[in-house]
């Protein structure tokens, strides 16, 4: 067993600040990987060290395995945290990690690479049990006639490589198969350096559900669900946990073939479980694994009352888990909203600039996890997400009121946030209910864009 003494964090935002905090509890020293654009960030300004990774396009610094691994042998960092998104769940960092004796705060290369690539994924999920949405790989264009004859139409087509709702393509019609197959392969060669695509059905009225796990390499727990369905192109708006009005008898159907998918794996670190909900049928595919912390982990922080920082830490230490499943113990409802720097009613323009003032709300069951403060700068380079605001209730409907109330006061100068998007979301009589599917989000915005247009 190890003990982490200083960890390298090979990320930036609200994540950065997010992992700092927790090692400064710990009694851990944190060093920040920063791009040239992020020197003078909060990140920067509350870590003990800060190291130049290189320019602040993310190809030439965040991005770059060579420069991160580099930058943790120079601080002698113990371990390394990736945060979410970036090289997160590289597998390639993982291993260089490895070599060059720095603990690497996540899976294993071999978990890594067990569902990072999605086909193995679903092969893994299948050899577990789970089920899977039906469809399979695409080598020609005779595959994709035959899967989409078994599945029907509408249907999805998907890079093997993709993530994050990039590389995918539907199908509304036989006829369109063949030129839909081609661009999907050109655009997976372009956006991901692999041509592979497999064809899945579409379901019509689903809901995005996620399952939170947490193992040590021999026992796993999990953590509850969190309901993803309010989303735009793929992208994640609006979190919550637990996911809503679901039957007793399908959450725990969940729950269980989330554990059992990452006990096949002897899975070590904290992974979410993504499972698609098929409204009409009343069942559950498994869609993907995501093997990192997630942006939407404070949802579920919030009703287990967990630091799952802290959890990644001691796992990657090497120590057995603290808490056995009869320990987990859940309390009210939490709903995340992401903050993001742009502007809604222009189709989500990206909206980077100087922030020139910053009201956050505070209080009882009010988190708010962002790097922004006056005088911050939004570059242009990354993820527009600059802040997510959690509220945390007895029950759904305290924690929508206390949400409203939260947005209300919330105050971002400077740059063009989707702030009002989220007190509208809010309103909406349709997210009020809850239990939305991921179609939901389209019909609200031109609903929305319609009166703000027409007054």
């Amino acid at each position: 067993m190890t003990s982490i003494k200083r960890v390298l964090i090979a990320n930036r935002g609200e994540i950065a600040v997010r992992i700092i905090r927790t090692c400064k509890r710990l009694g851990i020293e944190t060093v920040l990987a920063a791009s040239e654009a992020d020197l003078q960030s909060l990140a920067a300004r509350l870590a003990d060290k800060v190291v130049c990774i290189g320019p602040a396009r993310s190809a030439e610094s965040y991005l770059n395995v060579d420069k991160v691994v580099a930058a943790a042998i120079k601080v002698e960092a113990d371990a390394l945290h990736p945060g979410y998104g970036f090289l997160s769940e590289n597998k390639r960092l993982a291993a260089a990690c490895a070599e060059a004796g720095v603990l690497f705060i996540g899976p294993t290369v071999e978990q890594l690479d067990a569902v990072g690539d999605k086909l193995k994924a679903r092969a893994n999920a299948l050899a577990a049990g789970l089920p899977v949405v039906p469809g399979g790989e695409v080598n020609c264009l005779a595959d994709a006639q035959v899967l989409i004859g078994q599945v029907g139409c509408p249907a999805l087509i998907k890079a093997v490589g993709g993530g994050g709702g990039r590389g995918m393509k539907r199908v509304y019609e036989v006829e369109k198969l063949e030129e839909t197959i081609e661009l999907a392969i050109a655009e997976a060669q372009a956006a991901f350096g692999d041509p592979r695509v497999y064809l899945e059905r579409f379901v019509t009225s689903g809901r995005h559900v996620e399952v939170q796990v947490l193992g040590d390499g021999e026992q796993v727990i999990h953590l509850g669900t969190r309901d993803c369905s309010v989303q735009r192109r793929y992208q994640k708006l609006v979190e919550e946990a637990p996911a809503p009005l679901l039957s007793d008898e399908l959450r725990e159907s969940m729950h269980q073939a989330a554990v059992a998918f990452a006990k096949y794996l002897k899975y070590r670190g904290l992974g979410t479980v993504e499972l698609l909900v098929d409204c009409e049928r009343e069942t559950f595919y498994f869609l993907e694994m995501n093997a990192r912390i997630q942006v939407e982990h404070p949802v579920t922080e919030a009703i287990c009352g967990l630091d799952l920082v802290a959890e990644q830490i001691a796992v990657a230490e090497g120590r057995p888990l603290g808490i056995s499943q009869e320990q987990v113990h859940f309390s009210g409802h939490a709903i995340e909203c992401r903050i993001n720097a742009e502007d809604w009613s222009r189709d989500f323009q990206p909206c980077p600039g100087s922030v020139k003032r910053v009201v956050f709300p505070a209080g009882a069951g009010i988190r708010v996890d962002t790097h922004l403060q006056r005088s911050s700068k939004v570059p242009p380079f990354y993820d527009s997400l600059v802040a997510k605001l959690i509220v945390h209730g007895n029950s759904r409907e305290d924690a929508l009121q206390r949400l409203r109330s939260a947005l209300a006061v919330c105050r971002i100068e400077g740059i063009t946030t989707n702030l009002p998007m989220h007190a509208a979301l809010m309103e909406d009589a349709g997210f009020s209910i809850g239990g939305v599917d991921t179609a939901y989000f389209t019909q609200f915005l031109e609903l929305a864009t319609k009166e703000v247009t027409h007054g």
